[in-house]
């Protein structure tokens, strides 16, 4: 006999609370595999497929895409040990998204949004429990019209896909649900919204005045935009490192002229391609060989100072969801080639909004290269829990005194911003001593390999 279970949306990790919809990958009736993809979701920080623990027939499903559901609301039931899920119950245990699972995911066939049932619980193949009027379903289906500026049709899904289409609608105030997308079976691309926000703009406007301003709209002067999503998470984060971590900051300005000309050298060798952010990474792990002080976290109910005996080094990176913080696992243990293509691929996924939870937890260091702005310098604020962050500003023809005499040479700003319950000024200042001394001579890195 089949026994339907619940499978809720898990932890996300990283203080998540709650994720948005954006395609499910099952439908009502399908059968799946133990730690399968079922549901792709959004998370403050990046896209995620979430794998079901449980291997049978899916019976309902909870959530319209573009439907934003808290943690340990109801995702899917699925109907265990019935014939056609070959077997009794099964199921993995391991939920928890971007760490892998027990075994290898199954191949699953994607499903468009367009052919998206209702959100409501629909049963197939096995009997699913009814959803009381107050139940689960109830409080995560999404109601009529507009939810926080996601449109959701009654009959269906609104076919967009892409999170950067829907927040490019919300931002130039376009309703979805009357645009027809050029897309595979109506699917709504970004150019299908261009074309509508620069129509509406040619259009001279008709629309009845604007009533009066809330009152607190005119306390502030203009209007409120919601601390959320990505910039709700970095703004809780960058909050509880400053309450908690004694931080404090130094600089030196150093000549980068030989770094730059050893690169040059590097790349002229032939073979992949060597990058500057490569480069600092390695000088980074080899200064904290030598002053570990700084690649640690403090454990606060302990009271104790953790220090690691890896370096998995964070590198800030921009993209259109705003900062995040990619991980290099075990950076001290690759080359300067290996971490070029680690870096590359952690940034084009970044910017795809695919990192998964793995990819951006578990740091013990941070390299912020802030220079790609156009600024010298900065004071970065640490990436809890760490300890320290490197920041490296610019590289600019600047006057120098080289060997005596005045030159113009390639020089760079470097700051460390340290949690000064780890270490001392001195440990901090030797650390970046050894970096700057490393970007001045490079066979001072070689010296220690």
């Amino acid at each position: 006999m089949a026994q339907v279970l619940e499978f809720k949306l898990p932890d996300l990790g990283e203080g998540l609370t709650e994720a948005e919809i954006v395609r499910w990958l099952v439908q009502v009736g399908d059968v799946v595999a133990v730690d399968q993809p079922v549901v792709e979701v959004e998370t403050a920080k990046a896209m995620v497929e979430v794998p079901c623990p449980y291997g049978g027939v899916v019976t309902a499903r909870y959530g319209e895409e573009g439907t934003e559901l808290p943690v340990g609301a109801p995702l899917i039931t699925v109907a265990v040990g019935a014939p056609a899920s070959g077997g009794p119950a099964e199921g993995s245990g391991n939920v928890l998204v971007g760490y892998g699972t027990s075994q290898a995911p199954a191949r699953r066939r994607r499903v468009r949004p367009a052919q998206s049932p209702p959100a409501a619980p629909l049963t197939a193949a096995a009997p699913a429990p009814a959803a009381p009027t107050a139940g689960p379903a109830a409080a995560v289906t999404a109601p009529e019209g507009p939810v926080a500026g996601r449109p959701v049709v009654a009959g269906g899904p609104v076919p967009v896909i892409s999170p950067l289409v829907r927040r490019l609608a919300r931002e130039g105030g376009l309703d979805l649900r009357e645009l027809t997308g050029s897309g595979p079976d109506g699917l709504i691309l970004r150019v299908d919204v261009e074309n509508a926000l620069r129509t509406a703009a040619a259009t001279p406007d008709t629309s009845p005045a604007p009533g009066p301003a809330p009152a607190s709209a005119a306390l502030t002067g203009g209007h409120r935009v919601p601390l959320k999503g990505v910039r709700g998470a970095v703004a809780d984060k960058l909050s509880r490192s400053r309450r908690e971590i004694p931080d404090a900051t130094c600089w030196v300005d150093a000549d980068a002229t030989e770094l730059m000309r050893a690169r040059a050298a590097m790349n002229a060798a032939g073979g992949p391609k060597i990058s500057l952010l490569a480069l600092l990474a390695r000088i980074c792990t080899a200064a904290l060989a030598r002053f570990p002080e700084l690649n640690s976290t403090v454990d606060v109910e302990a009271r104790e100072i953790v220090r690691f005996d890896h370096v998995h080094l964070g590198f800030a990176a921009q993209t259109e969801r705003g900062l995040v913080v990619p991980v290099v696992r075990d950076a001290h243990a690759r080359d300067a080639e290996g971490l070029t293509a680690e870096f590359a691929r952690l940034t084009d996924v970044a910017r795809d909004g695919r990192l998964t939870p793995a990819e951006l937890t578990g740091g013990t260091f941070t390299l912020n290269n802030y220079g790609v702005f156009g600024v010298d310098g900065s004071t970065p604020i640490i990436n809890h829990p760490e300890a320290a962050m490197l920041g490296v500003g610019r590289i600019v023809p600047k006057p120098w005194v080289h060997e005596g005499e005045l030159a113009v040479r390639q020089v760079v700003q470097l700051s460390l911003t340290f949690d000064h319950r780890v270490c001392d000024g001195g440990t901090a200042g030797g650390f970046l001593r050894y970096v700057a001394d490393c970007v001045e001579q490079p066979a001072v890195l070689l010296r220690t390999l």
